[in-house]
């Protein structure tokens, strides 16, 4: 399995997860809520909405289009943090995170 490969079926692990969780949305965001300069988007969106509509949307297109990488992903630890108040069960989400990280 090639690392492109790894990586879009962690995607789309995560993706699945993220439906099972009721975490994932048909509706965007307002346009505006891409306009942010914080990181993850922090002040327009919550996380699980810039999992959704920045972080898979962003490495899919960039995966797709055979464009080059970021030579490291760091992204579990922010999930950690930012679903630690969540009502139900995200460790795998984070697992697929740390999956997708260690890809890096």
């Amino acid at each position: 399995m090639t690392r492109h490969d790894a990586l879009t079926a962690i995607l789309n692990d995560l993706q699945a997860e993220l439906e099972k969780q009721g975490l994932w949305s048909t509706q965007p965001p307002a346009p505006s809520a891409f306009e942010s300069q914080t990181p993850f988007f922090a002040d327009t969106m919550n996380f699980s909405e810039w999992l959704q509509w920045v972080f898979v949307a962003r490495f899919r297109a960039m995966m797709d289009a055979g464009a080059p990488l970021p030579g490291s992903c760091d992204v579990a630890p922010m999930a950690e943090e930012a679903l630690k108040e969540m009502q139900q069960d995200v460790s795998e989400i984070i697992n697929l995170l740390k999956a997708f990280d260690d890809h890096f």
